[in-house]
């Protein structure tokens, strides 16, 4: 033979080999089992059908929406991969035409795999000695995208993406599985949802907001190409880039395709071809540091939703795997924020203490008899940006330190990480209801001392913040005037550790290691100074446990939100202990004191506030005696100083709101507020109550029985 000869032989050999090679390949998915000793595969025929009968209904990561209480406004959106899930029928023609054209021309011939196209891919990877041209069809990549999307491990990952023989068959059975299962409406409809365009869009409605502003149904024809384009490879593509060149050559070679194929005519190409790519770029707004200036004190509202959400076993198994359904599952989560309410509260905390001050000034308003949260506020801007914030007000903490003002995303309010702020005589509540509870009565007298030495405290000897409080004192003056001794010798009389163990049955948690401690119950029965509220406490704690007194002794888990949506429209459930399904976000309630009892202690409550209790004297004076005429209707509270009013703050409520507001320095506990300052929770509170129910009918408390007024 002659050289020549010899030479167009050799030439062959690599084409027959590659068409060889790709009659194998096809046929062998075909085959029950898809794997082949020679390409190392492992898998089984029942197991790829298993797989893909689990993709045929799994939908792709998509973002969850945070709504206002009016559950139409956007707040931020939550996402690892921006996404919305859009029907075909709410997309263009054209962006279905040009995927087409773009990505899998034969898309409407072949039942998944493309038989023609892996022959001609294997010829022209041979010819290149390399990898020059791809065979996958729009089904092919489909599960390639839904494999890696349904992975929960990094192998999972790697399986679904590595460049290996193994994987290519798999994905060839499993298409051609899939179009048994699926339209070829239904995995366009799927592909079109789940491809990466670039800028962070996965999904082609991120993809027509991000780069153009608009909705899949509004796309044009250049539009859509040039999207349809950025699929094999977002950046090369990237028509943002300062050099549209090589944008503009991909989303021609689309219009080319498209007209070939018969969607567009060659003078509409030709218009179509004669345009430059048009951008109106947008950014999508991702977690609470993008809640939109005019609403930044929501900010911390959004917060508390994402911890909130973080504890809740209907979304997950751990912290991490919650927030991961919260960045991916499509939830549509609507406040239970009242705009009134947050307006009042805004306003009352703001112009009390400015948000360059060290001090922290924060309001939470919860509702009776639901535990939702209807406002939120602090007198701090919620930003990421620290760097223009204040120095801090802990010497220790050095001169490099910044405190966390005017600007903080750190939860002040509660509902997060930080233990809170010790909250003084508020805490003086828990024992009374304990003893109320128990069955003793409001007339409950003691004559107080000034000093009074506790032997079953191991004589711990506390004394009253006046020698005016000495006397002969029931629980309505007691509770009025705060008179310390009397709540100690009435922790001796029902034990301490039952007010310990009633706070933490109307939501109060210890944090620190001296409070956990203390609290534990082999201490709790000695902790005497419970009642003095030497505990930390947040503010949404407070409100949330004071809103179970306006409820008759009913306490409800605070909550952020009015309702929790899945991505099909259908309310969020989970399953209770005792196996009922209920909505997650649905108050949450239980009976924590009899209701006597309850009336009973708000009768008392009313002291402090200057209001005139319904059955008993509150003795001549109390510590907020502005309240009551301020907010104009029947109100219950108590205020609470701490040790060199270092913390001051008041607890009010109406039956139908109840607020706890602070004022405290949360970087330094030791830089005092001092009794100039201990007025700013009170009006915070009262004027915030009085705003927010201005105009709605004045409802009147339940008087407690004549068993618990006593003789």
């Amino acid at each position: 033979m002659s050289n020549r000869s010899l030479a167009s032989a050799g030439r062959l050999v690599p084409l027959l080999r590659a068409g060889l090679i790709a009659g194998i390949v096809v046929a062998a998915v075909a085959y029950p089992v898809a794997a082949a000793t020679g390409l190392g595969a492992k898998f089984t025929a029942h197991a790829l059908e298993h797989k893909t009968k689990i993709l045929a209904t799994a939908l792709p990561a998509e973002t969850s929406y945070l709504y206002a209480p009016d559950g139409r406004t956007v707040l931020t959106m939550f996402y690892e991969e921006y996404r919305q899930y859009t029907k075909l029928s709410d997309m263009s023609p054209n962006i279905q035409q040009a995927i087409v054209a773009a990505e899998d021309n034969r898309f409407y011939q072949h039942r998944g795999v493309d038989p023609k196209g892996v022959a001609r891919a294997f010829v022209a990877n041979a010819r290149s000695s390399g990898v020059s041209q791809g065979a996958s069809t729009l089904t092919m990549q489909y599960v390639r995208m839904a494999l890696r999307d349904s992975a929960t491990t990094p192998k999972e990952v790697q399986e679904a993406t590595q460049q290996t023989s193994v994987r290519k068959v798999r994905e060839m059975r499993m298409a051609l599985d899939l179009e048994k299962e699926l339209s070829k409406e239904q995995i366009l409809e799927r592909y079109l949802n789940s491809a990466y365009f670039g800028h962070r869009a996965y999904g082609i409605y991120a993809a027509s907001e991000i780069f153009f502003s608009k909705t899949p149904k509004d796309l044009t024809p250049v539009e859509a190409a040039t999207l349809a384009g950025l699929v094999k490879s977002p950046s090369e593509y990237d028509p943002a880039s300062s050099d549209q060149k090589d944008a503009t050559a991909r989303r021609n070679y689309v219009l080319d395709n498209m007209t070939r194929l018969g969607y567009l005519s060659p003078d509409a190409t030709a218009a179509a071809k004669g345009q430059p790519i048009r951008l109106k770029l947008s950014y999508p707004s991702n977690d609470c540091a993008s809640v939109p200036e005019k609403w930044n004190s929501w900010g911390f509202v959004c917060d508390y939703v994402k911890n909130w959400w973080s504890a809740q076993p209907a979304f997950g198994e751990n912290r991490l795997e919650r927030l991961d359904k919260l960045r991916r599952g499509g939830y549509r989560i609507v406040l239970s924020l009242d705009p009134k309410v947050q307006e009042a509260a805004e306003k009352n905390v703001g112009t009390k203490e400015n948000t360059g001050s060290p001090f922290a000034n924060g309001i939470v308003v919860s509702e009776p008899g639901t535990g939702r949260v209807k406002a939120m506020a602090v007198n701090r801007t919620y930003s990421l940006d620290l760097s223009e914030n204040g120095p801090s007000s802990n010497p220790e903490a050095g001169p490099k330190i910044k405190a966390n003002y005017p600007n903080t995303v750190a939860p002040l309010l509660g509902g997060g990480t930080l233990p809170g702020y010790q909250a003084g005589s508020t805490f003086k509540m828990f024992p009374m209801l304990a003893a109320l509870d128990a069955g003793m009565p409001l007339s409950t007298e003691f004559n107080a001392p000034y000093r009074y030495k506790s032997d079953v405290f191991d004589g711990w000897a506390p004394s009253n913040a006046s020698g005016a409080m000495t006397g002969r004192q029931t629980m309505w003056s007691a509770f009025g005037k705060s008179v310390n001794t009397y709540w100690v010798w009435l922790e001796e009389q029902i034990g301490a550790d039952k007010g310990v163990h009633l706070a933490e049955q109307l939501g109060l948690r210890w944090r620190t290691d001296v409070d956990k401690d203390q609290a534990s119950p082999a201490k709790a029965k000695k902790w005497g100074a419970f009642t003095l509220g030497v505990s930390d406490a947040t503010p949404l704690e407070m409100a949330n446990a004071y809103a179970a007194i306006a409820a008759d002794g009913r306490y409800c888990e605070a909550i952020p939100v009015q309702g929790i949506y899945n991505r099909d429209g259908t309310p969020a459930m989970y399953r209770t202990a005792s196996g009922i399904e209920r909505e997650v976000a649905k108050p949450r309630c239980r009976q924590v004191v009899n209701a006597d009892a309850a009336r009973a202690a708000t009768d008392a409550a009313r002291c402090p506030t200057g209001d005139t209790p319904a059955r008993g004297s509150c003795g001549g004076w109390s510590t907020a005696d502005s309240v009551r005429g301020t907010v104009g209707r029947p109100v219950a509270g108590k205020t609470g100083t701490t040790d060199s009013t270092r913390s001051a703050w008041f607890v009010g409520y109406t039956p139908e709101l109840a607020a706890a507001s602070f004022i405290s320095d949360p970087d330094n506990p030791f830089n005092a507020v001092g009794d100039g300052q201990s007025q700013i929770p009170i009006k915070a509170v009262s004027q915030t109550l009085r705003d927010a129910l201005k105009g709605q009918p004045t409802r009147q408390f339940t008087p407690p029985s004549d068993a618990m007024v006593g003789g």
